[in-house]
């Protein structure tokens, strides 16, 4: 628990935790896909237009074989920035919690055994509406069905995404929600000005208050899926949500068609719950009355520049790191200290071979 921030409900929090500590662990990792990651000066999460479809793939496939199938090396920048998978297998290996991954719109399919939902990847909110009503619908259904599934088999359902430029239809979303939003990056510099000026042409087309309209007009395939899951899961087991910006866009999307917040938390790290370019904490306490739990998984004691870069602002979150360590604490009855120790042995392994 030292390692851990409690926010929102913190009474809550503490008994969220106390109710999965003891359990089995289920990681699902959705991996989708917005051509709105296309815009120049976005995301990191790919060196140019044509690299960034492949990062959920690669995620995906990194996080089961330890390297990849459908590109030639892990998702790294040249500088030695890994992908925040690496924290996500670390943590995943270090407690054998068992993980399943679901396409839900990527462009490309990854190349291992998967759950295949058929869902279009989303469109440029700028210049485009993200997706049609129908593909809403069916995103939520689909998720209902999987997420039914998966909550049964499982104690704590940990859920998490791959999506490049998430955090710019998530924006979108939670400000025609009517949330006051201020998102994360994968960037340092968080391109604030810029994710304003997206969401601002994508929120011109809103025409109804429809949350399934507003979805299909700002959103991406990602969130209404997730929601889906989240709220036929969360009525049958713990749900951790693992993740930052793109959660609370889902948690907005949920508070609008219902789920069970007994039984929902959001799990980060402290890099979400600490950017000062966002405001995640009161966002989570505004949507709804479900807690939140940030790791510090201690990266800026690293030896090593490209894991101190988490620390700096660099991805921060993604994969679901940050629920998937929490989870993986808990497991292990471990700490942020040993936790670095497997990362950096991880992160020595994956540098080396590339």
């Amino acid at each position: 628990m030292d390692d851990f921030e409690l926010f929102g409900n913190i009474a809550k929090a503490e008994n969220f935790i106390n109710r999965i500590k003891d359990g089995k662990f289920l990681f699902s990792l959705v991996i989708s896909y917005t051509e709105t990651c296309e815009i120049p000066g976005i995301t990191f999460a790919g060196a140019d237009k044509e690299s960034i479809q492949y990062t959920p793939p690669a995620d995906a496939e990194y996080l089961h074989y330890g390297n990849c199938k459908t590109i030639d090396k892990i998702p790294m920048t040249p500088d030695g920035k890994p992908t925040p998978a690496l924290l996500t297998k670390t943590a995943l290996e270090s407690s054998s919690i068992p993980h399943i991954v679901i396409n839900a719109g990527s462009k490309i399919s990854p190349q291992l055994p998967f759950i295949q939902t058929g869902l279009s990847p989303g469109k440029n909110i700028s210049i485009n509406p993200a997706m049609t009503d129908l593909q809403v619908s069916q995103a939520v259904n689909y998720g209902r069905i999987i997420g039914r599934t998966l909550a049964s088999i499982t104690d704590c359902l940990i859920i998490g995404e791959s999506i490049p430029g998430g955090t710019t239809t998530a924006l979108a979303v939670m400000k025609a929600l009517g949330y006051k939003a201020k998102v994360s990056s994968s960037i340092p510099n968080n391109p604030v000005v810029l994710k304003n000026q997206i969401a601002s042409m994508a929120l011109d087309r809103i025409n109804s208050d429809n949350p399934y309209d507003v979805i299909a007009k700002v959103g991406d395939p990602m969130i209404p899926f997730v929601t889906g899951m989240l709220s036929a899961a969360s009525e049958i087991n713990p749900i951790m949500l693992a993740g930052g910006t793109q959660m609370t866009a889902v948690l907005a999307f949920a508070s609008k068609i219902g789920f069970n917040e007994k039984n929902t938390a959001i799990g980060t790290t402290s890099y979400i719950s600490d950017d000062e370019s966002a405001n995640f904490k009161n966002l989570v306490s505004e949507i709804a009355d479900v807690p939140a739990i940030a790791v510090n998984p201690l990266l800026k004691n690293s030896k090593f520049p490209g894991l101190r870069a988490f620390s700096e602002g660099f991805a921060k979150e993604g994969v679901g790191a940050g629920g998937t360590i929490i989870a993986s604490l808990l497991k292990n009855r471990n700490n942020s200290s040993k936790f670095l120790e497997l990362a950096e042995k991880e992160y020595g392994r994956i540098f080396t071979s590339q």
